[in-house]
């Protein structure tokens, strides 16, 4: 009896990707999803932060670094491989609105703007990198519902409880009978879910210690490693992967990652030995923090 309940409890279909129309202006979900994101994300960094005794205003100020360096990369990497797409209307390549994002392009952006920034403004990038992790990792989270409300970013058809209805028109040729498939945008979101709660257990854990004892690092060095590990798995789902030749892009990215990401756990914690950072002298180390400016 409670199977065939199953299905209708857990069928998903997307409302579609407007939430409301006011004349010519449309809010559009995927819009403010990556707002949302990116407001708690801020908040959550900033929190964290004082808990390095780090002063949050920082946060603030990396804030704006990281959306013009994460989203502009995130589209243009999107765009670069399926240029095919957007070759007879290269305008549509800005139409950032419309979906056709790639979060390894906005890692890379943003781990480009976080660099420059920690350089100009002398901190280290592994420390503030770790502040960084758990916000981007729960921004990753919301954001995948973005694809379902755009109808993209699912996997292959499926018979399973979970299954989510794809409209004919966002359906690939070769599943044009179709009407149900993985629900991709569920699996990566509850992924993401795990991992920001894994990276708050540590960073809370490490936080009750008399002494840090989470070398500067490890957070971010985790979040590849577990983000990685999980994408790998679901993008061989996915039916509308970015590819090179045979190869889809985001499982050789995932799979750099899963060892990028354990060498440098490795080197930390098997090696004992520090990560070298964007700045040699950096006086933001965990024992030689400045006070915090006190709030008025």
């Amino acid at each position: 009896m409670l199977w065939s309940v199953l299905p209708l409890a857990f069928r998903f279909e997307s409302p579609g990707p407007i939430l409301v129309e006011l004349g010519p202006l449309a809010v559009r979900w995927y819009g403010l999803l990556i707002a949302t994101a990116v407001l708690i994300g801020v908040t959550l960094s900033q929190w964290l932060a004082k808990q390095r005794r780090v002063d949050p205003e920082a946060i603030a100020d990396l804030a704006l670094w990281l959306v013009v360096g994460a989203i502009p990369a995130a589209r243009l990497y999107y765009v670069l491989f399926q240029w095919r797409e957007y070759a007879a209307e290269p305008l549509q390549a800005f139409a950032i609105w419309k979906g056709g994002i790639a979060i390894h392009g906005a890692i890379l952006g943003g781990t480009i703007a976080t660099i420059l920034f920690c350089r100009i403004r002398k901190l280290s990038f592994w420390q503030i990198a770790d502040l960084i992790a758990p916000s981007l990792i729960l921004g990753q989270a919301i954001g995948r519902w973005g694809n379902f409300f755009n109808s993209e970013a699912f996997g292959r058809p499926t018979d399973l409880p979970w299954k989510l209805y794809i409209p004919l028109d966002h359906r690939p040729l070769a599943y044009r009978s179709f009407e149900y498939f993985h629900p991709t945008f569920l699996y990566e979101s509850l992924w993401n879910l795990g991992v920001f709660g894994l990276l708050m257990g540590i960073f809370l854990w490490d936080s009750r210690q008399p002494q840090p004892r989470c070398k500067p690092g490890t957070l971010f060095l985790t979040y590849w490693l577990a983000y990685s590990l999980g994408r790998f798995w679901i993008e061989g789902l996915r039916t509308d992967s970015l590819m090179l030749g045979p190869l889809r892009i985001a499982q050789v990215v995932s799979l750099l990652g899963i060892v990028l990401g354990g060498l440098g756990l490795w080197w930390l914690y098997g090696r004992r030995r520090s990560l070298p950072d964007t700045i040699a002298d950096s006086a933001w180390s965990y024992n030689q923090l400045p006070p915090q400016r006190e709030s008025h």
